[in-house]
């Protein structure tokens, strides 16, 4: 395993190669959180990898899910996630790969809970890949959704209250995240035909799911009102305003923003606080 400073150096790259939306946020925060903040996200993209890999089968990706997701939770061993990817190695991306490299760079008090929520997220996603993605009810939206990025927020919050003393509403950090992975939701919804899985529930129009992503968008607004860290305020408020606006360019019949709104966003947001 490389030394601490390489890894830590290696984890900020291919942060910035997996996510520009967070690489920029993650930048913001003071040395200690952007550490548990990294390793946090490069753990969950590590598992959200293996549960979007077009190259693996239904049960490969649930028996390497739920591996991940025990080993997360009885004190994981490198080495031995090493071997459980190792047949693997030659499709799995470069973060899924190195997840034990990800959870060395997060401070040691911080990654029982990085691990925890991981777990949590990679058992909830084997659990929507055994359902091939077909959600059918609102309550399916809500727990899918809570996997995928709720969880995050939860996550998230936990960390906040670590660092600052910050105390959130569980319900709105899980609605932030929700919010979140409804624009995106709406954005992939032509692309997520084409690949045969379906999270519009059953009967509902593409407003239904705007009035959805806009529902928890707006207590996400609330879940910011708690946060009195600049820091770690403008790492909230990027993700959120860039998924704001992504939503309204949607209903305006654009596909996604364009680069140029993008940079836009960040200056204002950069400037607003």
């Amino acid at each position: 395993m490389p030394e601490a400073a390489t890894l830590q150096k290696e984890a900020m790259d291919m942060l910035k190669q997996t996510s520009r939306t967070f690489y920029i946020p993650i930048t913001f925060l003071e040395p200690k959180l952007k550490k548990a903040v990294a390793s946090a996200y490069l753990v969950m993209r590590a598992i959200d990898e293996i549960e979007d890999h077009e190259a693996l089968g239904s049960q490969e990706k649930q028996t390497l899910l739920r591996a991940t997701s025990k080993m997360l939770t009885t004190g994981f061993n490198t080495k031995e996630y090493e071997q459980l990817v190792e047949p693997f190695q030659d499709i799995l991306p470069e973060v899924s790969l190195r997840l034990g490299d990800w959870l060395a760079i997060c401070p040691t008090d911080l990654v029982d809970k990085v691990k925890e929520s991981s777990s949590e997220m990679a058992e909830g996603m084997a659990k929507w890949v055994e359902k091939n993605w077909q959600v059918k009810t609102k309550e399916d939206l809500d727990e899918y959704t809570y996997y995928v990025a709720g969880l995050v927020g939860v996550m998230l919050s936990d960390l906040w209250k670590w660092n600052a003393g910050i105390d959130t509403d569980r319900e709105l950090a899980i609605a932030y995240g929700r919010g979140l992975q409804a624009v995106n939701i709406l954005r992939n919804k032509d692309e997520d035909k084409e690949r045969g899985v379906q999270f519009f529930p059953e009967g509902w129009t593409r407003e239904d799911m705007f009035q959805y992503a806009e529902g928890n968008l707006a207590k996400a607004d609330e879940y910011m009102k708690s946060i009195n860290r600049r820091s770690i305020k403008l790492f909230c408020k990027l993700p959120l305003a860039l998924a704001q606006k992504t939503l309204k360019a949607l209903k305006s019949g654009k596909e996604k923003m364009t680069r140029a709104e993008v940079e836009v966003t960040v200056e204002e947001v950069q400037a607003e606080f």
